[in-house]
């Protein structure tokens, strides 16, 4: 059940939080929006419409043009959990998400964070 909130809460609200983390560590909203459209595909104007529609994460991953096959390769723990071990694919890329946003928000430079 809880799950089910997570999926259909508007994924602007997690955006805005993610931006909101990454400038307190002194990155910057473009560096979040590269992150979030290397994993799912989305270019910065289907982002934005994302964001303005205030689609739900649900929508939001299961409509993304082109998820990175480098997703793979996230490994490590977000919030106790370890990513690779996420057994439901939906939770998983949100976790994956959070975890590049993480290493953003810990200085990590872009081409290590998108697994260049």
């Amino acid at each position: 059940m809880r799950g089910e909130r997570l999926f259909s809460m508007p994924f602007a609200s997690l955006y805005q939080a993610y931006v909101a983390k990454a400038e307190r560590k002194g990155r910057s909203q473009a560096e979040v929006d590269e992150v979030v459209c290397w994993l799912t595909g989305y270019d910065s104007t289907g982002l934005r419409e994302a964001v303005a529609e205030g689609v739900s994460l649900r929508d939001f991953f299961t409509s993304a043009p082109a998820p990175n096959p480098k997703a793979e390769l996230i490994t490590g723990v977000v919030c106790g959990v370890r990513v690779e071990d996420v057994e439901d694919p939906l939770m998983r890329d949100i976790r994956r998400l959070d975890k590049l946003v993480d290493e953003l928000a810990k200085g990590k430079p872009l081409e290590k964070i998108k697994r260049a």
